[in-house]
C-alpha cells in the first residue's frame, strides 16, 4: 500500500529538501504522512479548480511545484482561497505536498528539462551548489549555431510560449551557448555571461533587466507559468520509476494566472 510519505520520499530523494532556498516552504503542507495515497493529481499551482479536479478523479494527493502556504496562516475563516483549499482538503483527506526551488536546483530538474526539450549538449548547473557538479540552480549548455531569430522561434514553438519577449538591442548574433533557469531567473544574468552564454532564457524579466544587460547578451522572458509547466512531467517520472504502481494524473484544469490581449 501507498502511502504519502512513500510519495513524498521518492520526490525528496530525487530533490533534496536540504537544495531549496531559505525563503521556501517545500515538503507536505496538508495531510497526514501516514495516509494511503489512491492517485496523484500533479499540478505546477494548487488552485480551487486544481482541487475540485482531484475530487472529481478521486485523487487524494495533490503534488505540486508552488507551495500552497509559503508562510503561515493566521486564521482559517474562508475569506481567501488559500484558506478554503487548507479547509477543505483537510475535510477530505486530501494531502498537499510541493516541490519548490529544491526541484529547481536538483540533478535533472528544471532547468534540465527545459535544456533537454530544447537539444542542449553538455549541460551543467549554471550556478552549482555542493560538490557535485551537477546541482545548483540553472543551467547551461551547447547547441548548433544558430541565428538569433531562427533560436528563438524554436524556444517559442517547443515551449508553447504565446508571447514570448527578448532584449531587442542585443547584437544579431549567432547562438551557441544557452542558459536557462526555470522560474525567476533574472540573479542569474551575471552568471550566464560569465559562463560564455549567448542567451539567457527564464522568466520574470524587468524592463531594467533589459536596459541594462541587453546590450551584452541576448536576454528572452519565456513566462514563469510556460518555463516550469514542465514540471509534472518531472513528477510523474520521479513516482513512476520508485512507485510503478501509483496511479498519476496530470491536471487538466490547469491555467496560466496571466493573460494578453492580443
Amino acid at each position: 500500500m501507498i502511502k504519502v510519505k512513500d510519495i513524498a520520499k521518492a520526490i525528496e530523494d530525487f530533490a533534496p529538501t536540504a537544495l531549496q532556498e531559505s525563503y521556501d516552504n517545500t515538503g507536505l503542507q496538508v495531510g497526514d504522512p501516514e495516509m494511503p495515497v489512491s492517485a496523484v493529481l500533479l499540478c505546477l499551482d494548487i488552485t480551487e479548480e486544481i482541487l475540485n479536479e482531484a475530487r472529481r478523479r478521486q485523487c487524494n494527493m495533490i503534488v505540486s511545484h508552488h507551495p500552497l502556504l509559503f508562510s503561515g496562516l493566521r486564521q482559517i475563516t474562508g475569506a481567501t482561497p488559500t484558506q478554503r483549499i487548507v479547509a477543505e482538503a483537510i475535510r477530505d483527506n486530501i494531502a498537499i505536498y510541493a516541490s519548490h526551488t529544491n526541484l529547481d536546483s536538483a540533478f535533472e530538474g528544471v532547468s534540465y528539462e527545459l535544456a533537454h526539450i530544447l537539444g542542449l549538449k553538455n549541460v551543467r548547473p549554471l550556478q552549482p551548489v555542493g560538490d557535485d557538479g551537477h546541482t545548483g540552480l540553472g543551467v547551461v549548455g551547447d547547441i548548433l549555431p544558430a541565428p538569433k531569430l531562427e533560436f528563438l522561434r524554436r524556444v517559442k514553438e517547443s515551449l508553447n510560449v504565446a508571447h514570448l519577449k527578448y532584449s531587442a538591442q542585443s547584437p544579431q548574433i549567432v547562438v551557441r551557448r544557452v542558459a536557462i533557469c526555470g522560474g525567476s531567473g533574472a540573479s542569474l544574468i551575471k552568471a550566464a555571461r560569465e559562463a560564455g552564454a549567448d542567451i539567457l532564457l527564464t522568466g520574470d524579466l524587468k524592463y531594467h533587466d533589459f536596459t541594462s544587460h541587453g546590450y551584452a547578451m541576448l536576454l528572452a522572458d519565456i513566462g514563469h507559468y510556460e518555463s516550469e509547466l514542465c514540471t509534472k512531467r518531472i513528477f510523474s517520472r520521479i513516482i513512476r520509476q520508485a512507485l510503478p504502481d501509483c496511479v498519476t494524473y496530470f491536471a487538466e484544469s490547469e491555467s496560466n494566472p496571466i493573460a494578453y490581449i492580443d
